[in-house]
């Protein structure tokens, strides 16, 4: 497997960080653009994308703004417009290193909000798009105060900085994982009062416009997921069926791709995408 970085930057003048990985032995015979989680970055998906390089594929992500080595304050979205152009200008980079391959777009966690919004809002020229543990229904629903705070102090403090909350022993089984999340310098807890607000937007009018998805759709997510609610992707699939593929995981923590059936998690994306390439 070959590994690259580049860097690009934003009409808001930030510097986005960004990585790829191609098989070595081979043109790659398509490009998955990912879009990570929540305070993580996009270094912790190397291992995805080894599994995906050995069947062929090119795998091309960046450091979502205020995460990993891109610019901007930890843990902050300005806007959901913002974030969209940042999703563009991945897609704009891949076209221009894959010009000829098709494209699948996949995202995890908070990425699996993002990834499914930007399918709504561009409707991007992809074979599909793959979501995994999508945060669309959560526990912050039930705390309203924490809601109020968002949407008001949001608009009036919005870099203001708050713990995230999420809980690292709920992200998978294996605790080796949990340490090394835990360990990793780029990983941060941190939110802001506007990302709060962002979100809970983009959340809302991504669930009020999922049977309008467009591309075929890939979303997996665990029984047993504690961060983003499973009832997040059966909602969606439920809304969207001509459109959608859900496969649920008995005993799934958030990390699909990183607890301990990861190699079946993997190939059944595997599957999934290469029957999207053959239609």
């Amino acid at each position: 497997m070959k590994r690259f970085e580049t860097k690009w930057t934003t009409d808001d003048h930030l510097e986005i960080f960004a990585q790829g990985w191609e098989p070595d032995q081979r043109a790659p015979k398509a490009a998955i653009c990912l879009v990570h989680g929540l305070g993580e970055h996009s270094g912790r998906y190397e291992h995805v994308a080894e599994a995906f390089t050995k069947d062929g594929y090119a795998m091309f992500g960046f450091d979502l703004r205020g995460h990993g080595r891109s610019g901007g304050p930890r843990g902050h979205f300005p806007s959901s417009e913002a974030v969209l152009q940042d999703i563009d200008l991945l897609f704009t980079h891949a076209r221009e290193r894959y010009p000829e391959l098709p494209l699948i777009l996949y995202g995890h966690s908070l990425g699996g909000i993002l990834v499914l919004y930007y399918g709504l809002k561009r409707k991007p020229k992809v074979k599909g798009v793959i979501a995994t543990s999508p945060g669309l229904h959560t526990a912050l629903e039930s705390q309203t105060g924490k809601i109020i705070a968002a949407q008001i102090l949001g608009l009036i403090a919005p870099t203001v900085l708050l713990p995230s909350g999420l809980d690292a022993h709920a992200i998978s089984h294996t605790q080796a994982v949990i340490d090394k999340y835990q360990q990793d310098p780029l990983v941060h807890d941190k939110i802001s009062l506007g990302f709060g607000r962002t979100m809970l937007g983009v959340t809302k009018w991504t669930l009020e416009h999922a049977a309008e998805f467009p591309a075929p759709l890939l979303l997996m997510h665990g029984k047993e997921d504690r961060i983003a609610f499973p009832s997040s992707s059966i909602e969606f699939a439920a809304a969207a069926p001509e459109k959608s593929t859900l496969v649920l995981w008995d005993e799934g923590y958030h990390e699909l791709h990183n607890e301990p059936e990861q190699a079946e998690v993997l190939k059944t994306m595997l599957i999934w995408m290469n029957a999207r390439l053959n239609e």
